[in-house]
């Protein structure tokens, strides 16, 4: 991997990981389209330059995170059952993380249902993320199960789940961000241990993209907050929802059709 090539993930990431649109799916189809292949680095890289998007969370929110503990229960309580599921199917979601075509179905059932999303739970009672109760807080961990399938989005399964809980998009929004800090955490942690533990090793020049991909990632992630919170107020879901739908059928139609998708 060269540091072009871990730039141009890191903006990735940091582009999508808090929007509806499945910051997995693009990596996955990012790394096909440089060529990149499917190596234990590669696949290290991917999820840990996730650490560099959870720090801007922090940056953004940070006075959010010394209200009280209550809060912090909520997030783990959320976090259960995708933990839970994760290492148990560990290798089965390593198998579909290298499928394209998966990505690209999931990214068109995923759009499709955002179209309507808006319409679907239109009267929110619960403005403020911090008022959501325990069994709210499950319920919307267990939607985030979703996001085991590539292509899905943990974002959209999240933020859909806190409507379906009377939360207003930028409550629920707000929770998903919150949520993604104990998830992306323990992913980033639990991939460097299996990296470890299959007996790699890592390279001073492979930390230094590491290090590079997590700093890109948390810029570009705060941009990306601060604008997705104004679109998702504003417009709501449909523009997110037509840009899946799009991308999806774009690359199902090219994979069928034996184009590959490596252009790079």
């Amino acid at each position: 991997m060269s540091y072009l090539e871990a730039i141009i993930l890191a903006i990735i990431e940091g582009l999508t990981e808090f929007l509806p649109v499945s910051s997995t799916g693009h990596m996955i189809i990012g790394t096909a389209l440089m060529g990149l292949e499917p190596s234990d680095f590669v696949k290290l890289f991917t999820i840990f330059i996730q650490l560099g998007t959870i720090l801007s969370v922090l940056v953004l929110y940070w006075k959010r995170f010394f209200k009280s503990l209550d809060f912090y229960y909520k997030l783990v309580v959320a976090a259960i059952p995708a933990s839970i599921l994760g290492l148990v199917f560990n290798d089965v979601i390593d198998s579909l993380l290298e499928s394209p075509l998966m990505v690209a179905v999931m990214l068109v059932v995923g759009g499709v249902i955002l179209l309507f999303v808006d319409k679907w739970f239109n009267k929110p009672e619960i403005a403020n993320s911090d008022d959501i109760s325990f069994r709210q807080a499950f319920i919307i961990g267990c939607y985030q199960c979703l996001a085991l399938i590539p292509g899905t989005s943990r974002s959209a399964s999240t933020i859909v789940g806190g409507m379906t809980q009377k939360l207003t998009r930028k409550a629920a929004a707000e929770f998903s961000f919150f949520l993604a800090i104990p998830m992306m955490l323990g992913a980033s942690l639990v991939k460097l241990y299996n990296f470890f533990k299959d007996g790699n090793t890592i390279s001073n020049e492979e930390i230094n993209l590491l290090i590079v991909g997590n700093i890109v990632g948390f810029i570009v992630a705060i941009i990306a907050i601060k604008t997705f919170i104004d679109i998702l107020t504003k417009y709501g879901f449909k523009a997110f929802g037509w840009y899946r739908i799009v991308l999806g059928l774009i690359i199902i139609v090219m994979l069928l059709s034996g184009h590959s998708l490596q252009m790079i």
